[in-house]
């Protein structure tokens, strides 16, 4: 129970399970290139489907490139105000360089949101109550 989270910004943020904010969305590190966007079929505490239905991901493309549309903008900006508007390959190689080192987080929040707002589940407190009673009960 010391991995239970309370509130369901703070379970996204950390890339919980949506219903009992205990398990891992990912199995591995996203330090880990090859395997960053591995997800477990389903929650490992909770049993809680991590694909609702088959190709549920590909909605997540959207918030992706929102995400990279602000880090976009999160980089050139202060390229431009910082270094006098340089060159156009610079904004591009500097915007290039800070997407490919951010895909693992943008991949992997970018599905987090999408499961937390379309995955037809939400943060169950009585779930807690009800896997205590039962442990009790063995």
């Amino acid at each position: 129970m010391a991995d239970h989270i309370e509130s369901s910004t703070l379970a996204l943020l950390a890339l919980r399970c949506p219903r009992c904010h205990e398990g891992k969305l990912f199995s591995t590190s996203a330090l880990n290139i090859s395997k960053f966007a591995r997800m477990p079929a389903q929650c490992p505490v909770c049993g809680q489907s991590f694909e609702p239905e088959p190709g549920f991901y590909f909605g997540s493309m959207y918030i992706t490139f929102a995400f990279n549309v602000a880090t976009m903008f999160a980089v050139g900006v202060p390229l431009y105000y910082f270094f006098g508007n340089p060159d156009t390959w610079v904004y591009v190689v500097t915007v290039t360089a800070v997407t490919l080192l951010l895909t693992p987080l943008i991949l992997r929040y970018s599905r987090a949101i999408m499961l937390y707002l379309f995955g037809g589940t939400g943060y169950d407190s009585s779930w807690h109550t009800r896997r205590r009673a039962s442990s009790e009960a063995i």
